[in-house]
C-alpha cells in the first residue's frame, strides 16, 4: 500500500473492528498498517472480508498474523491453480505450439523463467524445482496485486521455426476461457520486459559534471 491508501486503509479497519465491538486506537492503526503495508489494499480488503466471512475464526476480532495468513492462502491457491494449466498444458500439448494462458500473470512469471520453450528443457527431476520458482513469483505479483507489462504470446517452436524460414504461423493455442485468453492476448505488449538504454558519451560527462557540482 502507499502513503495515499492509509486513510482508506484506517476507515475500512475501523468499520471491520466495530463489527466486534472494539475502539481503534490511532496507535493501533498505526501499527496495523506497518504489518500489512507490504499488501495492495485491495488485497487486504479482501482478506479481512474472508477473515469475517470465515466460520471457523470469524467470530474472532482479526489480528496481524490472521491477515497474513488469508494473504498468503490466497495468493498460494491462485499460484498452485495457475501452476496446475501450465503443469498440464505442457504435458499435453509440449513446447511446440505458441499458447496463450487466461492469465496474464502466468505470461509473465513464464517469460521471467525464459519462456515456453525453455521450460520444455527442464528435466522431471527438477520439476518441483520449478514449480516453485513459478509460484514464488506468481505470488509475489499478487500480493501486490499488481499486473506488470507481459508478451501476448508465449512462443512455441513451431512458430520459432516457421519465422526462421519465413513460414505460415498457425494461430496459438487458447487455454482456460477462451475469451480471457483473447483479452490477455490484445492487451500483452512486444516491448522488452527490461528495457535498455545506451549512455551518450556526452550525457556521461554531464552527469560527472553535475556530481563534482
Amino acid at each position: 500500500m502507499q502513503s495515499c491508501d492509509f486513510a482508506a486503509f484506517g476507515q475500512m479497519l475501523q468499520a471491520i473492528m466495530a463489527m466486534y465491538g472494539r475502539d481503534l486506537s490511532p496507535a493501533l492503526v498505526a501499527l496495523y498498517w506497518q504489518g500489512l503495508q507490504a499488501y495492495d489494499l485491495a488485497a487486504v480488503r479482501e482478506a479481512l472480508n474472508r477473515h469475517v466471512n470465515n466460520p471457523d475464526t470469524g467470530q474472532f476480532m482479526p489480528k496481524i498474523a490472521d491477515i497474513h495468513k488469508m494473504l498468503q492462502g490466497s495468493t498460494q491457491d491462485a499460484a498452485l491453480t495457475a501452476w496446475s494449466k501450465v503443469d498440464r498444458t505442457m504435458r499435453e500439448k509440449g513446447p511446440y505450439p505458441s499458447i496463450v494462458f487466461d492469465d496474464p500473470l502466468i505470461h509473465r512469471v513464464l517469460s521471467e523463467m525464459g519462456g515456453w520453450v525453455q521450460l520444455s528443457t527442464k528435466h522431471e527431476e527438477n520439476w518441483p524445482f520449478v514449480r516453485n520458482e513459478f509460484v514464488n513469483r506468481y505470488r509475489g505479483y499478487r500480493m501486490r496485486s499488481e499486473v506488470p507489462d507481459y508478451p501476448p504470446v508465449l512462443i512455441g517452436i513451431a512458430e520459432m521455426t516457421n519465422q526462421q524460414l519465413g513460414f505460415k504461423v498457425a494461430p496459438p493455442l487458447l487455454v482456460g476461457s477462451a475469451a480471457m485468453a483473447q483479452r490477455v492476448m490484445q492487451l500483452g505488449t512486444h516491448k522488452p520486459l527490461i528495457g535498455f538504454t545506451q549512455l551518450h558519451p556526452k550525457e556521461l560527462q554531464i552527469a560527472c559534471h553535475q556530481e563534482a557540482a
